[in-house]
């Protein structure tokens, strides 16, 4: 009888709290009463609250669910009257708990964010973001957070959307520079090589007496020879023959060899000394990001000196490439190439996403920039190396 009493008494409470007719609960502990105040159950704000297209909590420092609204509900998927007195631990992916444990230990007055899994009773787990800051009052050691939980499904589905986008809009790029390369290469270098012995055969015709006109054509001779070798590089930066024929680290050795003799910059490179057996998206991911990386210290270091390194460290391929140049801010030029219709950082880091790996950009004024493209060796079975 005492047992149902307990019962009923329990039952008539959580109908009052979530009527919004309590303002303070009573719950004893071993250290005594604690009293739990709901600040702000009046009318007015609970139909605010209850209007929102986001889910509302109210939770203690241990994360105990003292008042949900109904849309959080239904996020879940479970009734409220079950959600109410719950631990928001228990609702989260086991590999959150930890982030959400690390949000209720803030300081007073500061507030956070984190990206967390909810579980659902069926169905696979909502991604939510939860934002929480400490309530003011003088019970912030009982009532201590408030949280705000916003679905993130339609933004991960566009940031899939757009990210599969930009790796269709990859390949494609891959595609249009094989056929212009093969244009280049096999149509346009074959006509230059042509007129450029034509006019060698005409300068060695020239009379003795016919200097001027002999330095002329020579010089004739001398501009399309340097036209077919122009012809020839941008081939070869837009179809790496070598990274087909030759394998990566003799690719990564071209591309670097061109640009320390075009540009008179001291560039050293190193390779792993066991070979790297790779996917071909996946070296052609290295060797692009390489490219890009030079692009960048060609138009914007300054610098006098590179270092290039292809290495295995642990499970992991890295590529390493380093300036001594004068750096820039990271972020800001994101945003500036963005503003301006320059994606060289963005596809560096589309690259590196589309073969699982990811990309890392250190710089700082007059300290040089630091680009890192590491691939997991888990995503490649039979991986040597």
């Amino acid at each position: 009888m005492r047992l149902r009493e307990l019962l009923t008494e329990a039952q008539a409470t959580l109908h009052a709290i979530r009527k919004g007719r309590v303002d303070a609960v009573v719950v004893q502990s071993a250290r005594g009463p604690k009293v739990y105040t709901l600040d702000g159950a009046e009318f007015d704000y609970r139909i605010l609250i209850e209007s929102m297209n986001e889910g509302a909590l109210v939770l203690t420092r241990g994360a105990l669910i003292l008042y949900a609204n109904a849309h959080f509900a239904r996020m879940l998927g479970r009734p409220l009257a079950r959600i109410m007195g719950s631990s928001l631990h228990d609702l989260l992916a086991s590999d959150d708990q930890a982030a959400l444990r690390r949000l209720l230990r803030l300081p007073d007055g500061a507030g956070a964010t984190a990206e967390v899994l909810l579980n659902r009773p069926r169905g696979v787990p909502l991604p939510v973001r939860i934002s929480i800051r400490p309530l003011p009052g003088e019970q912030r050691k009982s009532v201590s957070f408030g949280a705000v939980v916003s679905d993130l499904t339609e933004n991960r589905g566009r940031e899939d959307l757009l990210r599969s986008f930009s790796r269709s809009l990859l390949q494609m790029q891959e595609t249009v520079s094989r056929q212009i390369a093969t244009d280049l290469g096999d149509n346009i270098a074959q006509v230059f090589c042509t007129i450029l012995v034509r006019c060698q055969l005409l300068a060695n015709r020239v009379p003795p007496g016919e200097s001027r006109f002999r330095e002329e054509a020579l010089e004739f001779v001398h501009l399309l020879r340097a036209t077919t070798g122009e012809v020839h590089r941008i081939s070869t930066q837009l179809r790496p023959h070598g990274l087909e024929v030759l394998g990566l680290a003799s690719a990564l050795r071209g591309v670097a060899a061109e640009f320390a003799e075009r540009m008179g910059i001291s560039i050293r490179v190193q390779c792993a000394r066991q070979s790297l057996h790779l996917p071909a998206a996946t070296e052609l991911a290295l060797y692009r990001v390489l490219q890009e990386a030079l692009r960048n210290v060609e138009q914007h270091s300054n610098a006098r000196s590179v270092q290039v390194s292809l290495k295995r460290r642990a499970a992991l391929v890295q590529l390493a490439i380093e300036d001594d140049g004068i750096g820039f801010d990271p972020d800001a030029q994101r945003v500036r190439g963005l503003r301006e219709g320059r994606f060289g950082l963005l596809s560096m880091q589309e690259r590196a996403s589309a073969v699982g790996g990811s990309l890392l950009v250190k710089s700082a004024g007059k300290a040089g920039t630091q680009v890192r493209m590491c691939v997991p060796l888990q995503a490649f079975p039979g991986t040597g190396g």
